[in-house]
């Protein structure tokens, strides 16, 4: 069964209300689903890594085995967001749904075999990276369905649906495996990746309008404006996965009696729930001038945990901590709110398809460079602990990107004589 919608349009008021509202909604939901789990079984390894010490590995060793997952995953972003628009959104869901059972049952195999090597744990925690592609795909894919002035509330709850996945295996896991065992960590979601894939056949749709060809889409590697955003989707979106997976290990080294594994899943929960404010205060005042001002509070933040990590005190770093998953979560959600923005106010009113079309294909490049941030973050974090025993070289380096973030967000986007057009599009 294929099932393709060959009209779509849904800027004209008529059409959205009697037929586009309903049809979009019902894709938006099953999106969410699919990518809910990508996410999970793409940071798996923040708390299987946490888990290995019979294993014998150092931190930094760990630091690898949850950062893998972050580099591979950024990478199959950009052959993911061209997936929908050549294979159609509803085919690829469902395709992309069902590769998350290859790290979820390797992972179940290797922890129950004592004597696993570190090389096949990297190689196996890699394949966790293409829960990190669903990104791309589902969020170019709902791109279109959704009309210009909504798709700021549409992609920041597809998005922060997905981004629950992390809070989801951070809450579940450690009582999964208190109860059943490592190996579980892995055979618990196999049955939801079933279930995700058939109600993605089921539910969801393609469409027509969407479809491009990768030279098409490709065309959009060659505007700055499509870097810039990337480099800005790094400290957002980097800093949210980045912090999110290596939150775990971070606290257990630092703190090593403390309960991080009861509170460990509230950050990227905070950051996931917070992340749709993002995109609807963006709708109203603008996506640039709401990241500008996250920045300046996201050094602030970073400054915060600094300092918390040598008062001794857990509570103190795990609230401090809080400040940079909440102004992740809202910098995710305005960030991605100026990509249709930018590239709408770039085609002119007289192009907007075409317009849609680079959005969405930025989308995956922008996607891919953001998520090498949470690469960054937790190799950051292995390097610093195993040059210094300590994370604060790290966290010196994160906030002067912060710095800089604010700097290019203002240059760029803020300042009406530097971009006269996209500022009076209110990016």
């Amino acid at each position: 069964m294929t099932r393709w919608i060959a009209q779509w349009h849904p800027d004209d008021p008529a059409f959205w209300q009697t037929t586009g509202k309903t049809v979009a909604r019902r894709n938006l939901l099953f999106s969410i689903l699919a990518e809910h789990l990508g996410f999970t079984v793409w940071t798996l390894w923040s708390i299987v890594a946490a888990k290995l010490g019979s294993y014998s590995f150092s931190t930094d060793q760990l630091f690898w085995l949850v950062a893998l997952p972050n580099l591979v995953g950024s990478a199959l972003r950009i052959p993911y967001t061209f997936g929908p628009a050549r294979f159609g959104g509803r085919n690829f869901t469902v395709v992309s749904a069902l590769l998350l059972l290859v790290p979820a049952v390797l992972l179940g195999v290797a922890v129950s075999d004592p004597g696993t090597p570190y090389w096949l744990f990297l190689v196996i925690a890699a394949t966790a990276g293409v829960g990190g592609g669903n990104f791309a795909s589902s969020m170019a894919n709902i791109t279109y369905f959704y009309p210009r002035d909504r798709q700021g509330s549409a992609l920041g709850l597809n998005a922060a649906g997905g981004n629950i996945g992390v809070s989801s295996v951070q809450l579940v896991l450690p009582l999964v495996i208190g109860a059943f065992g490592l190996a579980w960590a892995g055979w618990f979601w196999v049955p939801l990746i079933v279930v995700a894939a058939a109600c993605a056949w089921l539910f969801m749709d393609n469409l027509s309008v969407a479809r491009a060809r990768p030279r098409e889409q490709l065309a959009v590697a060659g505007n700055a404006q499509t870097w810039i955003m990337s480099l800005l989707y790094v400290g957002t979106f980097g800093s949210f996965i980045g912090y999110s997976t290596a939150f775990p290990l971070l606290a257990k080294s630092l703190f090593p009696g403390a309960p991080w594994q009861a509170v460990a899943f509230a950050g990227p929960l905070l950051g996931s729930l917070i992340r749709p404010l993002g995109g609807w205060l963006s709708d109203r005042l603008g996506g640039a001038r709401v990241t500008l001002w996250n920045f300046a509070l996201m050094a602030v933040g970073v400054a915060l945990v600094g300092a918390a990590t040598t008062s001794g005190n857990f509570w103190m770093f795990f609230l401090t901590f809080q400040l940079l998953f909440l102004t992740a979560g809202v910098g995710n959600g305005s960030t991605y709110r100026m990509i249709p923005a930018i590239f709408l106010a770039l085609a002119g009113p007289d192009r907007v398809e075409e317009g849609k079309r680079q959005a969405s294909a930025a989308v995956g490049i922008i996607s891919a460079v953001g998520a090498f941030g949470g690469f960054l973050v937790n190799r950051g974090f292995g390097m610093s602990f195993a040059a210094t025993g300590s994370p604060a070289t790290a966290l010196l380096t994160f906030a002067a990107f912060y710095v800089a973030c604010f700097a290019i967000t203002w240059w760029c986007y803020v300042r009406t004589a530097g971009a006269p057009r996209l500022a009076e599009a209110r990016v």
